[in-house]
C-alpha cells in the first residue's frame, strides 16, 4: 500500500493529466541514438509536445534529501510545500562511475531506488556528471590554478587514462541497461555529460580543452555508450549562461546536430529577469531552428530570501518560452541550518506562498500534471 501511495500520490486536486499536444501538424524528430528504446522515443516526443503547454518543474536530489531530512521514504521538499512531487528528478551519475563507486555503494542503492520510484510515478529523470579527473585522480574542479590534460589523454588510443575512462563508461552502461521500472521497461534518462563546458572550473571545461578535444570527448562518450548497448539516454548539452548572451554562445563547441538531443542552459543569473528572459528567448529560437527540445537544466539563487521569487523571477520569465523543463539546484541536507546552500523551497521558507501560486498555474507541470511521458504522442515521430 505504501508503494502504491508513493506512485499515485501526485497532482493538483481534481486535475487530470494534460494531453501531449494540440498540434495536428505532423512532426519528425531525430535522436542521436537511432536504436533508442520505445520509451525513450516517447519521452522525447513528450518533451517536444509539452513545450506548447508549459514547462516541468524539477529539483536536483529532491527525492534523496532536503533541507532538514535525508533518505526518508517518500521525502521531498517540493511535496512538503505544495503536496506534489516535482515533474523532473535530477541527480548525479558520477558516483556510479568513478573511483567513489565503492564508498558510495549505500547512497547509490538509494539513488537507484528513487529513480525507479520516480519513473513509476511518471516523473522525468535527468542526470549530470561531476566526474573525478581520470588522469590526476583529483575531483572535477580545477581549483587554485590547476589544469588537466585528461580530455586529450582519453582520446589517445590505448592510453592508461583512456582505459580507466572506458572502465567508468562500462560501469555507467551496466547501470543504465539494468535500470528498470516496475513495468520491466528500461528507464529513459536525459543525461548531461560534460556540463557547463563554457566555464573554467572543470577538467573538460574551456581552459583545459581545445574545441577539437571537447567535441572529440563528447562524441567518444556518446559513441562508446551506443556501442555498449545503452539505448535509454537522451543526450543534453548545457552551457552555462549567467550573463547576457548572443545566439552563437549557445553553440560554443557544438558537437553536431547528430550528437545532441536536448539543448539545456545552466543559468545562475540571480534575480536579473532581463538576463534570464533574453537568454530564454535565444534558447527557444535555437530549439525551434534545430527541432530539439530545450530547457533550463540548472538555475537558482543560493540562500535566496525573496518572498515572490517563484512568480516574479521564475514563472513570469518562463511563461510562453517553449521550454520543456526548469530544474533548480539542490537543497543541501543541513538540519541545524548552519549554512545557506539551498536553491529551492522548503517548509518554513519565505517563498512558500509564491511557490504554491506557481504550482497552481496551468503552465507549470509537476508530477501529477504530467501526461503519460513514456507513451507515444500523436503526430510526433521520433527516429
Amino acid at each position: 500500500m505504501l508503494a502504491a501511495c508513493l506512485v499515485i500520490c501526485c497532482g493538483k486536486p481534481g486535475e487530470d493529466p494534460v494531453p501531449g499536444s494540440d498540434d495536428n501538424e505532423s512532426v519528425t524528430l531525430t535522436l542521436a541514438d537511432a536504436q533508442a528504446t520505445a520509451e525513450t522515443k516517447a519521452l522525447y516526443a513528450n518533451l517536444w509536445a509539452l513545450r506548447e503547454k508549459g514547462w516541468m518543474f524539477g529539483h536536483h536530489d529532491d527525492l534523496m534529501y532536503g533541507r532538514k531530512w535525508y533518505g526518508e521514504e517518500g521525502g521531498s521538499d517540493t511535496k512538503a510545500v505544495c503536496g506534489d512531487y516535482p515533474g523532473v528528478y535530477s541527480l548525479d551519475f558520477s558516483t556510479f562511475m568513478d573511483d567513489r563507486v565503492d564508498d558510495e555503494a549505500e547512497a547509490n542503492a538509494l539513488r537507484l531506488k528513487l529513480m525507479k520510484q520516480a519513473y513509476d510515478r511518471g516523473m522525468v529523470i535527468t542526470a549530470c556528471l561531476h566526474l573525478n579527473d581520470p588522469l590526476t585522480g583529483d575531483d572535477a574542479w580545477l581549483d587554485s590554478g590547476k589544469t588537466s590534460q585528461a580530455a586529450s589523454e582519453i582520446l589517445k588510443t590505448g592510453s592508461a587514462t583512456q582505459k580507466k575512462f572506458n572502465g567508468w563508461l562500462d560501469r555507467l552502461a551496466s547501470m543504465a541497461k539494468n535500470l528498470k521500472g516496475s513495468d520491466g521497461k528500461t528507464i529513459p534518462v536525459i543525461i548531461r555529460p560534460f556540463h557547463e563546458h563554457t566555464q573554467t572550473w572543470s577538467w573538460w571545461g574551456k581552459s583545459a580543452t581545445t574545441e577539437q578535444e571537447f567535441v572529440g570527448l563528447w562524441k567518444y562518450f556518446v559513441d562508446y555508450l551506443r556501442k555498449a548497448g545503452v539505448h535509454n539516454f537522451i543526450y543534453a548539452i548545457s552551457p552555462q549562461m549567467d550573463s547576457k548572451k548572443e545566439a552563437a554562445d549557445f553553440l560554443f563547441r557544438w558537437p553536431g546536430d547528430n550528437y545532441v538531443d536536448f539543448i539545456g542552459m545552466d543559468c545562475y543569473q540571480g534575480i536579473k529577469n532581463d538576463i534570464f528572459l533574453g537568454n530564454l528567448k535565444l534558447l527557444s529560437q535555437l530549439s525551434t531552428e534545430k527541432k530539439k527540445p530545450c530547457g533550463v537544466t540548472e538555475t537558482g539563487v543560493e540562500g535566496f530570501k525573496v518572498a515572490d521569487y517563484w512568480i516574479t523571477n521564475i514563472a513570469a520569465p518562463m511563461a510562453g518560452r517553449k521550454m520543456s523543463l526548469l530544474v533548480t539546484w539542490r537543497n543541501k541536507y543541513d538540519p541545524m541550518e548552519t549554512g545557506t546552500h539551498y536553491f529551492s523551497v522548503f517548509p518554513g521558507h519565505v517563498s512558500e506562498d509564491s511557490f504554491k501560486k506557481m504550482y497552481s498555474r496551468a503552465d507549470t507541470f509537476f508530477c501529477g500534471d504530467l501526461p503519460k511521458m513514456y507513451q507515444p504522442v500523436e503526430n510526433i515521430t521520433v527516429q
